[in-house]
Formats: structure tokens, sequence, C-alpha cells
């Protein structure tokens, strides 16, 4: 039985990779800032599911739980880092952007981190990160998020990179960038190509499945973001 562990899956996404993950056999421990609803997920599927409560900001806490998790499965095939926040924030609110930062850069570093050496210890292993479109260009409304998600992206690609050194080409590193998505992550009133849940999960787990190296969510959204790359910035201040 493979092993799962999914940062962040009380909600959203990481939330409805669970039953994906079930279905295929794996056993999962999962993570939330939330003890009543990690209990309400283990009672669908209470043999197939560990919870443990955690808070990605506390990167000393991630230590002991991931520790945890990997004595109680020994080994881990697959980790879904899904855990963030984001704000618009405009009028630059420290607490915003701090909280931003210490969730998306400080907190998530030390989960890649963890789980990185894990699989170099073990010599194999499956990180899917959900990043976001936004790791593209810069945003006025919501500095600190999107220039998060561009760090996420350049450190997975740095793992990717980091690959290489272990023997056996069994360590993967997929990088999801979601566009608009119906979750409380979505920002802004007037959303454009807002994709399901439900569809925006199904396309994350088939490319976790066929372990890609990097994927937009939903596909069309691979138009948008090479539209992003070729624009200039004083364009895109003009009209963004």
């Amino acid at each position: 039985m493979p092993n799962a562990i999914i940062f962040g899956a009380t909600s959203g996404i990481g939330k409805q990779l669970i039953e994906h993950l079930i279905k295929d056999g794996y056993k999962i421990a999962i993570t939330g800032r939330r003890q009543e609803l990690l209990e309400a997920i283990q009672k669908m599927h209470p043999d197939k599911i560990s919870i443990y409560k955690h808070d990605v900001q506390d990167v000393e806490a991630s230590v002991k739980v991931f520790s945890s998790i990997v004595s109680e499965f020994k080994t881990v095939d697959l980790v879904v880092h899904s855990s963030g926040v984001g704000y618009e924030n405009p009028d630059l609110d420290w607490q915003k952007e701090y909280d931003t930062v210490k969730t998306n850069v400080l907190g998530t570093t030390r989960i890649y981190d963890l789980v990185f050496n894990q699989f170099i210890a073990q010599g194999f292993g499956h990180l899917a990160a959900i990043s976001s479109i936004a790791s593209l260009r810069g945003n006025r409304a919501s500095p600190a998020y999107f220039a998060s998600k561009a760090y996420q992206v350049n450190y997975l690609e740095s793992l990717y990179f980091k690959t290489k050194e272990i023997k056996g080409g069994k360590v993967y590193v997929t990088d999801i960038r979601p566009g608009f998505v119906d979750t409380k992550m979505a920002l802004g009133d007037e959303i454009f190509w807002m994709a399901s849940l439900e569809k925006a999960t199904r396309q994350i787990y088939k490319a976790i499945k066929r372990k890609k190296r990097k994927v937009y969510i939903s596909r069309r959204w691979i138009l948008i973001a090479w539209v992003l790359k070729v624009v200039p910035s004083w364009l895109i201040k003009k009209v963004m």
C-alpha cells in the first residue's frame, strides 16, 4: 500500500484530492489547523486516514509532525503541499504581507526541505506542490502573494535540478500552477476563467499520476502563461 501526505487537507484542492488517493489504494496522513475538520474527514475512511493538527507557520512543529508521520509510515511515496494563504492587499497592510510570507515562503520551504531530504534518504518519492499562475508576474493588489508564488516556483525548479544528484531517477517534483479555481484562494470579485474545484482536482491528479514536471490548471491557462511571459511590464502596468 503506497503512503501519501497532504499538507493542507481540510479544504480546497487538498481535501478534494483525498478521494482520488483513496481510490488508488493510498494510506494518507492529512494535516490542517482545525482538529474538528480533520476528524470529520477521517471518519469517512478511518482505516486509511491518519490526522495531524499542524500550522505550517510553526516550522519547529513541521519537523515534529513530519517525523511522526515518517515513523508511522516508514516510507513516503507522495507528498502534496497544498497549504497557503493569499490576500488582496493594495494598502500593503503589514500583517497580511507578513502572514503571506510566513506561510507561503518560510513555512513552505521548511516542508519542501523535510520532504526532499526524506526522499534522498529512501531513494524515491514524489513532491507535488500547488503554486500558482500568479508566479509569473507581479501584481499591484497582492504583492506578497504573487511574489511568494514566484519564490515557490523557483524553489521547486531548484529541487528538480537537485534530483540529478539522486541515483536511480526515482525522485520527482511536480509544480502545479492553477489559474482561478473555485476555492477561498480565488482572489477578486470578477474572476476570469474560473474552474470548478472538481475539474481542477481531476486535472491535478492526472498530472500527479503522470509525474508531470509542470502543469497549468485548467489547461487553457497555458495560453495565459505564454502571454504573461512575453508582455512587457510597461504594458501590464497600463492594463492591469
